[in-house]
């Protein structure tokens, strides 16, 4: 597995490094997952610390945690805690259901970042053509809805763009503010 451990506004030690190394590996031998590479960015956000780590599986789901504390280590340890629990709950519902014969496969996309200026002092017509300001690429998976929920809550996302595996067109899940789970399945 390859690992990126950097830090903001902070130098992330050999000793710490070790220690996050160790962890995770433990925790992903735990659950017999196969991580291919793990991002772990400590910052140091006023006296506390913070602790955001994102782990890719090899089944092609994606693991999320962020951790808070007043100690560099304390703050890790928050963020595996939290992961831990995602993947415990990841490998009883594989466990409950079926499991993936094939890794998830992906389609490539365009991403944008539009400006949130409203431009209101310019004229209306301006106003509504978006500004771009950043272009990325993105990845969607091609999911079955409720591994759509479950990618979902292990990245930690408010919504999740797939493509249903049932009839190949793109679907939506995504986290209602009263806390159930919302499911965009156009017909067209």
């Amino acid at each position: 597995m390859r690992y990126q451990i950097s830090g903001k506004q902070m130098d992330v030690g050999e000793a710490l490094q070790t220690h996050i190394r160790t962890e995770l590996a433990e925790m992903f031998r735990k659950y017999a997952q196969r991580p291919t590479d793990a991002t772990i960015i400590m910052s140091r956000e006023g006296s506390s610390f913070s602790c955001e780590a994102t782990v890719h599986l090899s089944t092609g789901f994606t693991v999320a945690a962020r951790g808070q504390s007043q100690e560099a280590y304390a703050a890790f340890e928050t963020c595996r805690e939290r992961m831990d629990k995602q993947m415990r709950r990841y490998k009883r519902r594989l466990r409950d259901h079926h499991d993936r014969a094939q890794p998830v496969e992906f389609a490539d996309a365009a991403m944008y970042v539009l400006s949130s200026d409203t431009g209101e002092d310019e004229d209306e017509a301006a106003s509504l053509q978006p500004i771009i300001i950043a272009e990325t690429g993105t990845r969607i998976p091609a999911l079955t809805v409720g591994e759509a929920v479950m990618q979902m809550e292990l990245a930690g996302a408010g919504f999740l763009v797939f493509r249903n595996g049932k009839h190949g067109r793109l679907n939506v899940v995504h986290r209602r503010e009263d806390g159930n789970v919302g499911w965009i399945d156009p017909s067209v």
